[in-house]
């Protein structure tokens, strides 16, 4: 890419450097009389536009990005890796926003809109919805605790929902868990209107809160009352048309399939859910630092079952033990947590895998197990791994390999018939775009960018040739006009 982008530097450099003969435009040219030096200089500094125009339309093709360093790409460590540099990345377009102490103030989420916000030590936040009575909604809270900070096992999040008069919606925490290492943390608040009780068209509040422990000053000086960034994208999904499933599927076996077998590729990570990096089928792999959180996004369609195995590669390095040192979980479309698993780590190659798993469907919400709760859409499932932060204490800072081993059991059926479009559109279905991106890592419709970068680049380029060829002829015929005004003694 240097490279690139020097050969870039240089082309421009060199039309730039383009310049009028001597003596034109000057007067001063033997055997010419002042006003044939007056024609030269016309043409000259029409060809001097013309440079000009090109040198910038040309900084223009070179300067376009290519797909992978697309907005809201995170930083990462070399090619082919999965190190990030960043401890979690937002989405480019999240709105920043301030929850109020009390619901009075609450401001309000859209559903399909991503917001940022800050989360204090202590209190709740409150925020404000406006649904109807069809849509049921899902309110994903992700809080991001300061890369230093010392934290417990149970720290975390809680977010609530409740309707305009208090009654309880839904509750859910999110914890760090055994690693006690600061990572992204994942709560999701729901309303249903098929329930009981939060069934109405009207206003609901969403409460999120810290769930702490006592623990010490975080190594980042900011104390164990330091403020943590959240991320909240509310989604709203719309019902079906006719009869809906009202029973879950029968819940699926205890046996764990097989993990796929296959030399692994290498597929680095995100740094966010915004920025998850596609993954199908497969073997892949990629290194992490302890402390660090990798993000992938995963289409599964209806009917499909997803297994997933995580291998933590061994060490020659020191000796101990480090308790979750791997943390592996998967998330369904809206975030909401489908399992989690946490493996410790004694040096030698250790696996972490995801408990099996039932297919995608629809009357998946009616059951009471919340891995099968949680399958009840299709669309792109997020897998996140974690390596705790202890790992560099006992082993050494690394980067560790880490083996991903994906495999999806079952065909794609179609799924229900929605009576409307969700917010933001396109959530709970797989498209060939998606399944293209998880085949080759690259973002959604990669390839067709690139191919309309480079139908717009020969286009350009041909306007350039003609807009050269216009400039040229205008240039001679002024300097034929010039002559003929002003003939030579």
């Amino acid at each position: 890419m240097r490279a690139r982008r020097a050969g870039s530097r240089g082309r421009r450099l060199r039309l730039g450097a383009v310049r009028p003969r001597a003596g034109a435009g000057t007067g001063r040219g033997t055997g010419t009389r002042a006003g044939a030096g007056r024609g030269t200089g016309t043409r000259a500094g029409v060809a001097g536009i013309g440079c000009s125009v090109a040198a910038a339309l040309l900084c223009a093709l070179t300067a376009v990005p290519p797909a992978s360093a697309a907005p809201g790409t995170p930083t990462t460590g070399a090619p082919g890796t999965g190190a990030s540099t960043t401890p979690y990345a937002f989405a480019d377009g999240d709105r920043r926003i301030d929850g109020a102490p009390d619901t009075a103030d609450a401001p309000l989420l859209r559903p399909g809109r991503s917001y940022r916000g800050t989360l204090p030590a202590h209190g709740v936040l409150h925020y404000r919805l406006d649904l109807d009575a069809t849509d049921t909604a899902y309110v994903p809270v992700t809080a991001v605790p300061p890369a230093g900070a010392a934290v417990a096992s149970t720290d975390g999040i809680r977010v609530s929902v409740r309707d305009a008069n208090g009654a309880p919606c839904s509750y859910a925490s999110g914890r760090v868990g055994t690693s006690l290492s600061p990572r992204p943390v994942t709560a999701l608040g729901t309303r249903e209107p098929g329930r009981a009780l939060c069934r109405n068209a009207g206003t609901y509040y969403v409460g999120v809160e810290r769930a702490e422990s006592g623990r010490a000053a975080d190594a980042s000086g900011g104390g164990a009352d330091a403020p943590w960034e959240l991320e909240i994208a509310p989604v709203t999904e719309p019902g079906l048309t006719g009869a809906a499933p009202t029973t879950a599927p029968p819940a699926p076996g205890t046996a764990t399939p097989a993990p796929l077998a296959g030399a692994p590729r290498d597929r680095a990570g995100g740094s966010g859910f915004a920025t998850a990096r596609p993954l199908g089928q497969g073997v892949w792999r990629a290194e992490l630092t302890p402390g660090t959180t990798l993000f992938y996004r995963m289409p599964v369609d209806w009917g499909r079952t997803p297994h997933v195995v995580a291998e933590l590669g061994g060490t020659a390095d020191g000796h101990g033990y480090a308790g979750g040192a791997l943390n592996l979980a998967l998330h369904n479309p809206v975030r909401g947590l489908v399992d989690e698993v946490s493996a410790g780590y004694t040096g030698t190659p250790k696996q972490a895998a995801l408990a099996p798993l039932p297919p995608v469907a629809y009357g998946n919400r009616y059951a009471v197990p919340a891995t099968q709760n949680a399958l009840c859409f299709a669309g792109n499932y997020y897998l996140v791994l974690h390596l705790g932060r202890q790992l560099a204490d006992t082993f050494g800072p690394g980067p560790y390999r880490v083996t991903l081993r994906v495999r999806l059991d079952g065909r794609a059926q179609d799924g229900p018939r929605y009576a409307g479009r969700s917010a933001p559109d396109g959530v709970f279905a797989v498209t060939a775009a998606d399944r293209e991106a998880a085949a080759s890592g690259g973002p959604v419709g990669s390839d067709l960018r690139m191919r309309l970068l480079a139908a717009g680049g020969l286009g350009t380029g041909t306007a350039l040739l003609v807009a050269l060829g216009g400039w040229t002829l205008a240039a001679r015929r002024a300097q034929r006009r010039v002559s003929a005004q002003n003939p030579t003694a």
